[in-house]
């Protein structure tokens, strides 16, 4: 083909800009392929998927498939209403407590990296060299009435990565630590992190973790609530924030009485500093660089922490009330790390590059990236809005600028990102759009054939991929269920994606999905530092007698798990049983492989008027996939038949799909569409359609939908700061609405 058509240097770029006869060839090669690879899965060697109990993976390129069972049962006798215990096939006869031997507490795991990488690159960041603003004028439909509001748009003008090596990082730890020795905290005092995930959180933690001081944790979104509880109920004596964050602070010092130090970094309004000095005069303010020169002035030694002892009190993000803090020890950070370190070694080389934006005070972020420390990987730090190019100014985004190997994210993230590459294919016209799907065929049969994807990505998706910088191997799923469709799109347009599974009581994940047991709808492989049994759940017919798959709720034990919550004993006897295990309130299944996949949560079950159940989380799942939509809560009432749901619409795949069916006025703003008879029926048709491709029963079919188009944001309380539903918010919130649709 390039002697016909020669392929110019950016061919993935030259594919979106070609005439349309020479599209509609490049369209009727990919038809052409897509035969071929067909009739080649019918003709090929099938010796290595022969095995029923493997014929569903999904081989990778350059990964050999699994042909041993992913988890190990342990002992002989069968219990009474649960599943025997299962352990990970790389470690049956014992669970994993460190990463290396002799590293058990979190100081030592950052000690042993600069030994091990001392001059590579451990973290990075890139700086801010201007803030640009523009006020857009937007109508919104407000109780009926059409109003014009001003808006303002930020946009982000930051410099190239810079780093800091594994030597560096370390003396910066150190001095931090040296500086908070200096103020005179000390073992039995607790402090607050309540920062942005940025280096400067990374040094606090291994500072604290030096002096044996335990960190609690608050996310940089919460409110004035949150925040008060997270620093009253540990009483801290510290607490280290960013400068943009201190008025939320100043709104609560007059009510933290243990607050005696706050600690700030970057450039602070002086009318914040203000407040707080006049409330509380006794609060020592300084800046992070003043108490790093405070850490040069004198060196103090390590107080080293026992495994035993309490490292972090990592607070849940309150999804189902206040946020409850779990206690996590050392060792069940380092036992943590040590598993992922044991199940992934040999699929990650030692040029990873992680890319961080997701909140560190979730778990999920916080281990990656001690795993990303423990193992010499480079981690590059992000956020949300400076990730891609749409809120940047005179430079790319932090992934095509970083150009990580591994990108983690929840699965907020996979379907917006899925829902981006969609919206931007459809506004190319009929002819693109037909080119990508084609391109999609052609890449699913390459997949199962082990023959790569050769044309299709050099001339479609190496322009996603660019957008990532090019250089991603693995995207990592994490935080809640994603949904088939989402996974399977984003594995073939962009890179493999890998699903966990895990709470902040687990500390971390308890499974994950390594390359070699590459499935949809699971969560893999239980981790090596955690054994896994399923108990029978009678009342919702999960039993651990189902066949072919035993079924019922995931509980979980080993060095990993935590202890308990913090001052809440009465939750910890609730979910702790007296000999280690913890009852995680999910559903799941053993799968033949011995994989686990996940169903639902218990709490999210609803019986309907007919008697059956239906999961809200799994039907959320699913539907969320559907391109109109943005976020979607599903509602179910014990008095009907069939559930509805909340919609947060996906503003330009919307418009798109109105302007292509002529559906209301053309230049309608995104507010007015929602309120248009028209497009909720096109969008309960679409959702449909998404269920019925996933199989839905039709009890698990909408009845009736209610669009928005006010984000939900852990601002407004509808999500969490780990983007979960606030499910009780989102319907107190739109209740006159659900109630006219949903009475």
């Amino acid at each position: 083909m390039s002697k016909l058509f020669p392929l110019p240097a950016n061919p993935a770029q030259a594919f979106f800009e070609c005439p349309p006869l020479v599209a509609i060839a490049i369209g009727s090669i990919f038809s052409s392929l897509a035969y071929y690879a067909s009739k080649l899965a019918t003709e090929s060697d099938t010796s290595l998927v022969e095995e029923p109990s493997f014929s569903h993976l999904i081989p990778l390129k350059g990964v050999e498939m699994a042909l041993q069972p992913a988890s190990v049962e342990i002992g002989n006798e069968i219990p009474q209403g649960e599943t025997r215990v299962r352990r990970s096939f790389i470690s049956p006869d014992k669970l994993v407590t460190e990463p290396v031997p002799g590293i058990n507490v979190l100081p030592d795991l950052l000690i042993q990296a600069a030994k091990d990488f001392p001059t590579k690159n451990a973290i990075g960041w890139r700086d801010l060299i201007q803030l640009h603003k523009e006020t857009k004028t937007v109508t919104k439909v407000v109780g009926g009435k059409e109003i014009q509001e001003d808006k303002i748009w930020e946009f982000y003008e930051m410099s190239d990565y810079k780093y800091w090596t594994y030597t560096q990082l370390l003396e910066e730890v150190s001095k931090m630590s040296n500086g908070l020795a200096e103020l005179g905290l000390t073992k039995a005092q607790r402090f607050n992190i309540y920062s942005a995930t940025k280096p400067s959180w990374q040094v606090m933690a291994h500072a604290c973790s030096r002096r044996s001081i335990t960190f609690a944790t608050a996310y940089d979104s919460l409110g004035v609530a949150g925040l008060e509880h997270s620093i009253n109920e540990p009483e801290v004596v510290g607490v280290f924030t960013n400068a943009n964050l201190l008025g939320t602070l100043a709104a609560i010092v007059s009510k933290t009485p243990s607050l005696k130090y706050v600690i700030y970094d970057e450039q602070a309004e002086e009318s914040n500093i203000k407040k707080i000095r006049d409330l509380r005069p006794d609060i020592r303010i300084i800046t992070y660089d003043e108490l790093r020169q405070l850490g040069e002035t004198k060196a103090h030694p390590i107080v080293r922490p026992d495994p035993s002892d309490i490292a972090c009190i990592m607070y849940t993000s309150g999804s189902t009330g206040a946020p409850k803090g779990v206690l996590l020890s050392h060792g069940n950070l380092v036992s943590s790390v040590g598993g992922v370190r044991t199940l992934l070694f040999d699929f990650l080389s030692e040029n990873e590059s992680v890319i961080a934006y997701l909140p560190l005070a979730h778990i999920l972020e916080f281990i990656v990236e001690l795993t990303s420390l423990a193992m010499g990987t480079k981690i590059g730090y992000g956020s949300i809005k400076t990730l891609t190019e749409a809120s940047m100014r005179n430079c790319s985004g932090d992934m095509k600028t970083f150009k990580p190997t591994i990108m983690v994210g929840v699965p907020a993230v996979w379907e917006l990102i899925r829902k981006g590459i969609l919206a931007k294919v459809k506004s190319g016209g009929k002819v693109k759009q037909n080119i990508f799907n084609a391109a999609l065929a052609v890449k699913g049969n390459a997949i199962l054939n082990r023959i790569g994807g050769g044309l299709v990505d050099t001339v479609v998706f190496n322009q996603v991929r660019e957008q990532t910088g090019g250089n991603l191997r693995y995207a990592i799923s994490g935080g809640a269920a994603l949904s088939k469709e989402t996974q399977d799109f984003l594995s073939k347009a962009l890179v493999s994606v890998l699903q966990g599974y895990g709470l902040t009581e687990s500390c971390g994940m308890c499974a994950f999905l390594c390359p070699d047991y590459m499935q949809f709808e699971c969560v893999g492989v239980p981790i090596p530092s955690t054994e896994i049994k399923l108990v029978d759940a009678p009342e919702t017919g999960y039993l651990s007698t189902n066949r072919p798959n035993p079924q019922g709720e995931v509980w979980i034990r080993g060095p990993s798990v935590s202890q308990g919550y913090f001052k809440r004993d009465d939750i910890t006897r609730e979910s702790m049983t007296e000999d280690g295990w913890f009852k995680t309130g999910d559903i799941a299944q053993w799968n033949q492989d011995g994989t686990l996949s996940i169903i639902d949560r218990m709490k999210n079950l609803v019986k309907l008027a007919g008697g059956e159940y239906i999961a809200l989380e799994k039907l959320e799942s699913i539907y969320k996939s559907c391109p109109l939509v943005g976020n979607l809560c599903v509602h179910a009432d014990a008095t009907a038949n069939r559930p509805m749901a909340v919609v947060f619409v996906h503003e330009k795949n919307l418009s798109l799909a109105c302007e292509e069916l002529s559906i209301g006025a053309s230049g309608r703003s995104i507010s007015q569409l929602c309120h248009d008879p028209e497009v909720e029926k096109l969008v309960l048709k679409e959702l449909w359609a998404t269920g019925r491709k996933a199989g839905f029963k039709p009890l698990e079919l909408l009845q009736s939908i209610v669009l928005t188009d006010e984000e939900w944001t852990p601002q407004n309380g509808l999500v969490t700061a780990a983007q979960k539903l606030n499910r009780r918010n989102i319907l107190e919130h739109y209740a006159e609405e659900v109630k006219k649709v949903y009475p």
